[in-house]
C-alpha cells in the first residue's frame, strides 16, 4: 500500500468531483491514495483529466486504441499496478483485445499488426527502463507508413507524459508497485 510524505485529504473535505474521483478509484483499483494526496491541489488534477486525457489522449489524432496498447505497454514495463488496473480495463473497453493484453510486452506476437507493433516499438524506446531510447531511422520508417509526422510527434508526447507521471507517481509513493518497477527506494542503512 502506498505510504506518501504528502497528506491525504479526507474525503468529506474534497470537492464534490475530487470525492466522484476517489470513490471510482477505489471501486476500480481499490486505492485512491492518488486521489487523496491529489485532493491538495484539485486544479493539477482536473488539469491532468480534463487536458491531457479530456484533449489529447481521448482526443488528438490518433486513434485512441493505439493510445491504450501504448499506454498499457508503458505500464506493465514500468511495473505500475495501480496503473495497470485502469489501464487494462480502459484498453478492453477501447478495442484491445484481450489476447493483445496478454502479449503486451511480446510486440511480435501473431495478434499484432505492423502499425501496433510500431507504435509498441515507439513505447519502449519511451519507457523509464532505457536510458539509450531513440526515434531512429528504422523505427521512424516503421511508424510512417501509418502515421504522419504530428501523430508520431503526439504518440511521443502522450508516452513522454505518461512516462514521467509514473516516475512521479513512483518516487511519490502514491501508486502500488510491481516487483518489477525500476524505481526502488534504497535502504537508508545501506
Amino acid at each position: 500500500m502506498p505510504n506518501p510524505m504528502l497528506r491525504r485529504v479526507p474525503r468529506d473535505e474534497m470537492t464534490e468531483r475530487m470525492r466522484a474521483e476517489y470513490d471510482a478509484a477505489e471501486a476500480l483499483r481499490d486505492d485512491a491514495t492518488l486521489n487523496a494526496v491529489g485532493a491538495n491541489a484539485p486544479e493539477l488534477m482536473q488539469w491532468y483529466k480534463d487536458e491531457f486525457y479530456g484533449k489529447l489522449f481521448y482526443g488528438g489524432r490518433v486513434p485512441t486504441r493505439l493510445k491504450e496498447l501504448l499506454r498499457y505497454r508503458l505500464s506493465m514495463a514500468h511495473g505500475c499496478a495501480y496503473c495497470n488496473k485502469g489501464n487494462s480495463a480502459a484498453a478492453l473497453r477501447s478495442g484491445v483485445t484481450p489476447e493483445q493484453l496478454r502479449a503486451i510486452l511480446d510486440e511480435d506476437a501473431p495478434c499484432f499488426d505492423a502499425r501496433e507493433r510500431a507504435v509498441l516499438g515507439l513505447a519502449d524506446q519511451i519507457a523509464m527502463t532505457n536510458m539509450h531510447g531513440h526515434l531512429d531511422a528504422s523505427l521512424y520508417a516503421a511508424l510512417k507508413p501509418f502515421f504522419d509526422d504530428a501523430q508520431i510527434f503526439e504518440l511521443g508526447m502522450v508516452a513522454g507524459i505518461l512516462t514521467g507521471m509514473a516516475k512521479f507517481l513512483f518516487v511519490y509513493d502514491l501508486v502500488e508497485k510491481e516487483a518489477h518497477c525500476p524505481v526502488v527506494q534504497l535502504d537508508p542503512a545501506a
